[in-house]
């Protein structure tokens, strides 16, 4: 599905757009939506900002890294930009390689997840499995929050068949891997779980180069960052994690047979 040079985030896989600009492209209809910020590997750059050029949408920041550290730094680079602009800034975290069928449902689960992050929450976005998947994640609800809405138990690592055919019962979900939370409150997560994290990304904002559109984070300050991702970083650990159940015909494209 993807290549070195040109990832699946790239390509026109589902209709005649690519992916990343689907992505963009479902959040219209959104209120209060700031120009985007994207974070991606340094040679990626032209090509995403070639297709956000496409689709006459600026970005306010495109992050590169000069390797990648796994998701829990790419959200403190992203974070630290956003609180940059405004200190009670909101994230909402999105992977470009989703496919999303319902915009209407989408968008409606995105304000519910951003009504809560406004509260303190660290939200993510649990899909309800239509089949015993092994590939994904999952994650176990608890009890009940406002607007729906759930106080995550614990996340679940790949299961194998006859755990997943048990996850089938109504309280688990599929872990998609969006997240919506304040900015603050993610850097004050991470640096109560993962200070180590905090201060090499940190130090990599502080000598970064801007470059048009682009922010170059300082190569050997970024690679002395250890590796992690949001998951196990935070949201594992966190004790203020909800869930918010989406049904908006989800599906993250890892092989063929997701997309066909």
């Amino acid at each position: 599905m993807s290549r070195q040079l040109l990832p699946k985030q790239f390509l026109r896989l589902a209709s005649d757009r690519a992916m990343l600009q689907e992505t963009v492209l479902r959040l219209s209809g959104l209120p209060d939506i700031k120009p985007l910020i994207a974070v991606c590997n340094n040679e990626h750059r032209f090509l995403i900002a070639e297709q956000l050029r496409d689709l006459g949408c600026g970005a306010g920041a495109i992050i590169l890294e000069h390797e990648g550290r796994n998701t829990a730094p790419a959200i403190a680079a992203a974070a630290l930009s956003a609180i940059a602009q405004d200190e009670q800034a909101l994230l909402l975290v999105l992977p470009a390689d989703h496919l999303i069928a319902d915009l209407e449902r989408f968008r409606a689960a995105m304000l519910s997840g951003a009504a809560l992050a406004e509260q303190g929450w660290l939200v993510t976005f649990g899909v309800k499995p239509t089949r015993p998947a092994t590939g994904y994640g999952y994650i176990e609800r608890g009890r009940q929050l406002e607007g729906g809405a759930y106080r995550v138990t614990r996340f679940v690592e790949k299961p194998d068949p006859e755990k997943a055919r048990e996850f089938l019962g109504g309280r688990h979900y599929w872990n998609s891997g969006m997240f919506a939370f304040s900015a603050r409150r993610y850097l004050d997560e991470l640096m109560r779980y993962r200070p180590d994290i905090v201060a090499a990304v940190s130090d990599a904002w502080e000598q970064s180069k801007r470059d048009l559109d682009f922010v170059r984070l300082d190569p050997a300050a970024f690679a002395r960052c250890p590796a992690d991702s949001v998951d196990y970083a935070v949201m594992e650990k966190s004790d203020r994690v909800a869930v918010v159940p989406m049904d908006a015909g989800w599906s993250d494209i890892g092989s063929w047979s997701e997309l066909w």
